[in-house]
Order: structure tokens, then sequence, then C-alpha cells
């Protein structure tokens, strides 16, 4: 994989019709842990009335900025979470607008990162982000 390409960004958008699932071509997804990784995004902005999006690929360095930059080219940044995995360098971060960061502090945040990097380490990258995005949601309704 060249350094830098996304392998898949999945990214919720308002009314995208009946049924919408990301395409993806020669992503580490398969199309049913795509179907899945598109419910709980969905599950997760309807509970938290917060907007998550998902990046999986290389991050350039610094990479909490390649993140950061990333996160401010979604549609409504302060109101949004991204969540940013990189498998082949073994780097995930969570980045989360203003708005979002009064809901979702850095300590569940971390709390979130800790569930996924243990389903990651298990070799379960979707099971991951389905936990991360279930726990951020619960934590952002509160």
């Amino acid at each position: 994989m060249a350094s830098g390409k996304a392998v898949a960004v999945i990214d919720r958008v308002e009314d995208p019709g009946p049924p919408w699932y990301p395409e993806v071509v020669d992503g580490p997804f398969t199309s049913r842990q795509l179907i899945r990784i598109d419910e709980a995004l969905r599950l997760a902005d309807q509970e938290s009335r917060l907007t998550f999006s998902i990046y999986v690929g290389d991050l350039h360095a610094p990479v909490r900025g390649a993140a950061e930059k990333l996160h401010s080219e979604l549609a409504d940044p302060d109101n949004s979470v991204l969540i940013a995995v990189s498998p082949n360098q073994r780097i995930l971060e969570i980045v989360t607008g203003e708005a979002a960061r009064r809901r979702l502090p850095d300590r569940d945040c971390a709390l979130a990162a800790f569930s996924m990097t243990a389903a990651f380490t298990g070799g379960d990258l979707a099971g991951g982000i389905v936990a991360g995005l279930s726990q951020l949601a619960s934590h952002a309704a509160k």
C-alpha cells in the first residue's frame, strides 16, 4: 500500500437514500464488515447527535497533525469525531471537534481507544471499529 493512501474512508452523508453502502476497492473489509461499520456509524450519529467518520490508511508524520487535517476537511468538524486507524503503522487517533469535545472528553476517548486496540491486536479491525463507535456514542449521549 502506498504511503498516505486511504484503504477505506467511511463517512456518512446527510440523506444517502436507501440503502447506502460504502464502496471500497481492495480494502481491508468484506462487504459484510462494511455493512456492520455503516450501521454502527448510523447508530452512533443517531444516539449522540454527533457525526462520526472513519479513516483507515497510512498517516503522514506528524501523525496527529495528519489526523487533525483529515478531521478539518469533514463537513462539520466542530460536531464531528474522526477515528483514524493505520494498521500498517499500528496507530489509532481519535480527533474530536470543539463541540464534540465538550461531550466526549479525552478520558472517554482513551477508554474507547483501549477497547479498540484490544480488538485490533486480536486481528479484528472491523469489530474494533464497531466497538469503539458504540462506546464513543454511548459516552457522548450521556
